[in-house]
């Protein structure tokens, strides 16, 4: 019987972008994309952390150095002018269109709680979600091929369907991204549009909150709180990612990936 790899194939040769790819999420995305044997480009606001995720990426997947690049990207300021400068790097001015993009970049409302909250820093923690999302995706399909079989996949979080306390700006940055991909999905098809709404996951930005909170009381409470009493690892949700990707019929969708919170 012929060898056939029809579902390990998907994504070989795929030319894949990645905003938010120097850390966390974006990264683990990164690496199960290269592992699949896609072309990938990451994006992040910082150099030296690009450089960083870049050597880790070449030194993890030597033999995929040649299908790794980065570009730094700011999408808080000037936004339609970085995601187009973007764009084109990653496509060559168009010529080599992009199969998918995915979007984890965004701190939203990161500490930010009602008490705190302003009008600069409140309009600043939508600004990359929404925004930035919204101009990304007005852009991005001149430079991706127009087909169902092509993807934009951004992050959002469960705090807007299940907030806790304190939450209530993340809540409001987060609550307009669901409907915003059912929306964008009708907008851009046949290009698939979803979004990804992780909850607790073991990223450096989540140890950082942990830490500044309360250390392992804090970890467990948020453990405690699914109920696979544990947290998530990036590579849980980047296997979400690769399965958006991958399955053609799909567009329109909020897919959790939380351990079961928002049933506890």
């Amino acid at each position: 019987m012929p060898s056939t790899s029809k579902y390990l194939s998907k994504l070989q040769n795929k030319s894949i972008l990645i905003i938010g790819g120097t850390s966390g999420l974006g990264f683990a995305v990164a690496e199960a994309c290269l592992e699949y044997g896609a072309s990938v480009v990451i994006a992040g606001r910082s150099q030296s952390k690009l450089d960083d995720a870049l050597g880790r990426l070449a030194s993890t997947y030597p033999e995929a150095k040649d299908r790794i690049r980065g570009h730094v990207v700011d999408l808080k300021n000037d936004i339609e002018a970085s995601v187009t400068k973007l764009l084109k790097f990653a496509t060559t001015s168009g010529q080599d269109k992009l199969n998918h993009i995915v979007s984890t970049a965004g701190e939203g409302a990161a500490g930010i709680t009602l008490e705190n909250a302003t009008e600069e820093n409140v309009i600043d923690a939508g600004k990359m979600r929404i925004a930035g999302t919204l101009l990304l995706c007005k852009i991005a399909p001149a430079y991706m091929n127009k087909a169902h079989t092509s993807s934009i996949t951004f992050t959002g979080g469960v705090a807007y369907y299940r907030p806790m306390e304190g939450y209530s700006v993340t809540a409001a940055t987060a609550g307009g991204m669901g409907p915003m991909a059912m929306g964008l999905a009708v907008d851009l098809k046949p290009i698939r549009v979803n979004m990804m709404s992780p909850g607790a996951i073991r990223t450096e930005l989540f140890e950082n909150m942990v830490q500044s909170a309360g250390g392992a009381a804090i970890e467990d409470m948020f453990a405690k709180k699914t109920l696979l009493d544990r947290i998530g690892s990036p590579e849980d949700v980047a296997e979400m990612f690769l399965g958006i990707m991958k399955s053609e019929y799909i567009t329109g969708q909020v897919v959790h990936v939380e351990g079961g919170y928002l049933l506890k």
